[in-house]
Parts: C-alpha cells; structure tokens; sequence
C-alpha cells in the first residue's frame, strides 16, 4: 500500500444531483449531532493556563493549530479518507496526541457515521471524524477540495465557539476570529492537496500539550 499520496482511482464515487454546498453546509453545520459543542481541543486547558485569554492570544493559537497542527493533519486524513478509509483512520487513531484527542476524533466519527447511515443510507461505520467525512463525501460524489476547505472552517468556527464559553469574547470579536482565519483556512486547504498519509506531521506542541493536560484538569466543562 502506497502512503505517499491518495488513490485516485476510485470508481464507486456517486454523481452529486444536489449542490454540494448545501450538503455541507448541512453535515458540518452546529446543528449535526455529532456532538461538537463539548469538546474543546485543548483550548479549555490553555485558558486555564492563561495562554488563550482574549482576541489577539485566541487568533494566534488557532492559526498555529491550523497551519502545524491538527487542523492541516485533519485535512490530509479528511482526503485520504476519500480514497483509503481504512488506512486513514488506523493513521489517524496512531497519530492523536494523547487520549482525549483520540475520543474527540472517534466519538465524533461514531455520531456522523451512525447519522449518515440513517438519513443517506451510507455503509459507514466507525471512522474518525475527519477520515469519516472524506468517504461519506465520496460515497455522496462531493468536490474533495470543498470538503476540505468546509471541513477546515466548521472545525476552526467550532472552537471559536468553545472560546466564547471560555474567554471574555463577544460575538463581534469571534466573527473577527474567523475573518482572520479565513485566507489561512483557505491556503491550507490548497497546500494539502494532493499530500498523503506520509506528509502528516505537527509541530503545534501546545496545543497537544494542553490536549493532555485537560486530562487531569479536576474542574472543566468540556470533554477535552
């Protein structure tokens, strides 16, 4: 099995007949029950060390995370899954930094496959969230490279969201957050195209530091 890069091979990829923006719009919406509300990624931990605490900290951190960190892994998972779930997700699973990280890409998984297998019909099953939406959006016939780039900012927007439940931020300043990060989501999205299993790499060690260490937090209100 090559690592290098994704199959491109693939023949039982369906013809999209609805608009693909609204099908994403849709499984990566808030509103999906996967559960993403409760899960912070590790922010809850870093503004209990004070290394989040306002607009500026919140904006640097998340860009770190999306141009080193989990959210360009993600999107390379997210495009292996188009091609190779199984390869994908054991990748996926033996790459997490540390224990929460692996329950919030696998319980994640778990609730987007069990709802897919229910509204669409799809044989999908227990994948990790980001190698799960890469094949349910091939079994749907979506664009890969709008999957990943939607995929990127309702990951990006959903921490947003966990900062405002953590941090003195207001609605205008998250949007502000996410104006930022836009072009950066944008430029991820392009750069990983194309990059295989083997270009997967993190140098965001904060992040995945304070992923382990919400571990042994005694007093939290996310799950990781």
């Amino acid at each position: 099995m090559a690592t290098g890069g994704p199959y491109r091979t693939r023949t039982d990829i369906r013809p999209m007949s609805t608009d693909p923006i609204l099908v994403l719009s849709q499984w990566l919406s808030p509103g999906f029950p996967i559960g993403a509300f409760a899960y912070s990624h590790g922010l809850e931990a870093a503004a209990e060390d004070g290394r989040i605490h306002d607009r500026d900290s919140l904006t640097a951190w998340l860009i770190d995370i999306v141009e080193h960190g989990s959210g360009r892994n993600d999107s390379i998972l997210l495009q292996a899954g188009f091609y190779d779930p199984e390869a994908a997700d054991a990748y996926a699973r033996a790459f997490a930094a540390g224990a929460e990280r692996l329950m919030e890409i696998d319980l994640q998984g778990r609730a987007f496959c069990n709802t897919l297998c229910a509204t669409e019909g799809f044989e999908i099953a227990d994948l990790v969230y980001p190698v799960a939406v890469g094949q349910a959006a091939a079994l749907k016939g979506l664009p890969l490279s709008t999957t990943v780039a939607m995929y990127l900012q309702a990951f990006v927007a959903n921490l947003v969201s966990s900062a405002q439940r953590l941090l003195p931020l207001g609605q205008t300043d998250a949007q502000g957050v996410l104006n930022t990060l836009r072009p950066i989501v944008a430029e991820v999205a392009a750069a990983t195209d194309g990059a295989g299993l083997d270009d997967l790499n993190s140098s965001a060690w904060m992040s995945d530091i304070a992923a382990m260490r919400h571990e042994t937090m005694t007093t939290r209100i996310f799950r990781t």
